[in-house]
């Protein structure tokens, strides 16, 4: 049997951050350890100096927790300033809207903030029809098979969908049509005084699945609130790709009938809904490609306009990486295989420069599942080789740490150089103060660190520098590296965006690499 994860989800916190991560750990002390902590109403509030503690390192937040956008413009304020995401450790903002995929496979659709009226059209706190088909889409694509599609593990709202309750002045039908497409097997919400937790109910076969699939729909109450409602919800839950059809479709004797039969989302349809279907996954097919099974409807994207402030969105549509991703760049992708696929860097330091990449969102190489990593290992050898053949040596580098999206950065350079590499990242690393332990070559995701953000290279010998002495971490810490005096002397290339190339270009270095690549590929 699947080892089920062990996952809690919180209503709104509004600022009441010392009382949430005290009970959060010893709630994870007494029946844990749990994997993350789900923020599914408002964070921020009106007074946020309990958080400042956490930020500067002198209290800890338990376990990685993921909080959703705002629901006001007073707390929209709280985002504007936000690095990529990260508040501190082990606290992240998602972003507005987009499916997480966790290394145990649970997935976690989630839509921000309230439905927009014409009065808030377009506000940092509002979502939009287009949101939540986005959303809708995202979790469809990201199985690749309407056919076998099971839903999704969890769904995670600020706002009560339509339908739930009649009282409930302030629902969404935008909330209440996406959580009939995706069939979430839990949905949770905030945005709310009070605790309710309905009776399973059915969701009815449709065009996207043929499976008669069953929601939970919970609501939180407000952290410390004077009702003494609940707040705070543990869940034991097996991915439901891992599970067998019958266990998910198994009826129980307390079902009701679904609370969105009664919803009007007739205007919510997407028009050619079989013909949208087709167009998650993007034909990378080129005169120049390998015809590989899995090269054939994909896509790659990066953000031309990326910003420092810019915060990570873990919906496939919109992620720089996820090869399911619309905003595509197809002429940059050199090989795809089952689970990784290897990349021309944007900006790259030289013509050698390549991105290994998961296909799927998956954050860190900690978090990789075996196969995964396993083939990643099956590409790191087959580059050491093409490189070798080159007169070259490579250095395989991984930043979790501001970035939302698996990235190892394999960078080669002439073997003549190979002693100086490591020298080099002594240097820098005494320039900014950070200390690196030198371990043995990694041979698992369970060698690297489970908690926490991390930087490792693996040299061209197998050793590998790592460190967690992440605050403040410079961003282009590995490009300052090999971009200095002693190594590949281009300072002027420290920066990706400084040497951006032309799509024509680009396309010259890609078709060099893959013919390289090609008597070394084993997909």
């Amino acid at each position: 049997m699947d080892k089920k994860i062990k996952i809690l989800i919180v209503g709104d916190i509004k600022g009441n951050f010392r009382q949430i991560f005290n009970r959060v750990e010893s709630v994870n002390k007494k029946s844990g350890p749990f994997d993350i902590l789900l923020c599914a109403g408002e964070f921020f509030g009106k007074n946020n100096d309990e958080l400042i503690a956490y930020k500067n390192g002198y209290k800890n937040v338990p376990i990685p927790t993921y909080i959703l956008g705002p629901t006001s413009e007073d707390t929209a304020k709280q985002y504007r300033d936000m690095d990529d995401g990260e508040i501190c450790q082990n606290l992240t903002y998602l972003g507005k809207r987009g499916l997480y995929t966790l290394s145990s496979g649970v997935k976690v659709a989630y839509l921000s903030g309230l439905e927009e009226t014409d009065r808030t059209k377009g506000m940092e706190w509002t979502f939009s029809k287009e949101d939540a088909q986005s959303v809708r889409n995202s979790c469809i694509a990201s199985k690749g098979s309407l056919t076998d599609y099971k839903g999704v593990d969890i769904l995670v709202t600020s706002q009560w969908p339509q339908g739930i309750d009649r009282k409930k002045e302030n629902a969404s039908k935008l909330v209440s049509y996406l959580a009939k497409s995706i069939k979430p097997r839990y949905h949770f919400c905030g945005d709310s005084a009070m605790y309710l937790e309905l009776s399973p109910f059915r969701n009815a076969a449709d065009e996207v699945t043929q499976f008669e699939l069953v929601t939970r729909f919970i609501a939180l109450a407000d952290v410390n609130n004077t009702q003494k409602e609940k707040y705070i919800y543990a869940l034991n839950i097996t991915p439901a790709e891992k599970m067998r059809v019958m266990d998910l479709i198994q009826k129980t004797t307390d079902e009701i009938a679904s609370p969105y039969t009664e919803v009007d989302l007739r205007d919510m349809q997407q028009k050619n809904s079989s013909d949208t279907n087709k167009q998650y996954f993007y034909d990378l097919e080129t005169d120049h490609q390998n015809q590989h099974h899995r090269g054939k409807k994909r896509g790659f994207g990066y953000n031309e306009q990326s910003t420092k402030k810019q915060r990570p969105v873990f919906d496939m549509e919109k992620c720089w990486f996820c090869l399911s991703s619309a905003e595509v760049e197809k002429h940059l992708v050199i090989t795809i295989g089952e689970n990784f696929y290897l990349a021309l860097a944007k900006g790259p330091i030289n013509e050698s420069h390549i991105l290994m990449l998961p296909i799927t969102h998956v954050q860190s190489a900690s978090l990789l599942p075996k196969e995964d990593w396993d083939e990643l290992e099956q590409y790191k050898d087959a580059l050491k080789k093409m490189c070798k053949k080159e007169g070259q040596v490579v250095c395989f580098i991984e930043r979790n740490y501001k970035c939302s999206h698996l990235q190892i950065n394999a960078i080669a350079i002439d073997a003549g150089y190979e002693w100086k590499i490591k020298h080099s990242f002594e240097d820098k690393s005494e320039e900014y103060n950070i200390q690196f332990e030198t371990v043995p070559k990694i041979e698992d995701p369970s060698d690297l660190p489970d908690k926490g953000p991390y930087f490792v290279a693996e040299l061209p010998d197998g050793t590998c520098l790592l460190t967690q002495q992440m605050k403040n971490f410079p961003l282009h810490f590995a490009r300052e590296v090999f971009c200095c005096e002693n190594l590949l002397n281009c300072d002027e290339k420290i920066d990706w965006k400084d040497c951006k190339l032309t799509k024509e270009e680009e396309t010259g270095m890609v078709l060099k690499l893959r013919e390289k690549f090609k008597p070394f590929a084993f997909s």
